[in-house]
């Protein structure tokens, strides 16, 4: 079971899961949330980054004086468990129900239903 991540937590693994590096360093999270309009303060985001390590999204290694953060939870995996829970909550676990919500509720882009059919073809042709 993926935990849930507070708006705060889910920016910082945003900037994490973006980074092509393998490793983050505390000054691109820095800096990733002043270019997203969400500066932090030093300490906060400190805080904020042992909560991560806490709920097992990250792992830390202490190289003299600077941590390097490793992502432990990819985005993937976050949102697939996000959006079952998501799922089982408003939609009693029916896929059809938000899909259909979607499109009844004119939610989708003429693109993006386009998009969706096409993705539900090629599910339906796989063995």
């Amino acid at each position: 079971m993926v935990n849930q991540l507070s708006d705060a937590e889910l920016e910082i693994m945003k900037i994490v899961w973006e980074n092509p590096q393998e490793v983050t360093l505390f000054p691109y999270i820095m800096d990733g949330l002043a270019a997203r309009g969400k500066p932090c303060q030093k300490n906060t985001l400190i805080v904020l980054l042992s909560r991560l390590m806490n709920k097992g999204f990250l792992s830390a290694k202490k190289i003299g004086r600077r941590n390097e953060y490793t992502t432990l939870v990819s985005a993937t995996e976050y949102q697939t468990a996000q959006t079952k829970h998501f799922l089982d909550k408003i939609y009693e676990g029916s896929a059809k129900g938000l899909v259909s919500n979607l499109i009844m509720g004119d939610l989708l882009t003429d693109e993006e239903y386009e998009d969706l059919k096409q993705l539900l073809k090629k599910g339906k042709e796989q063995p």
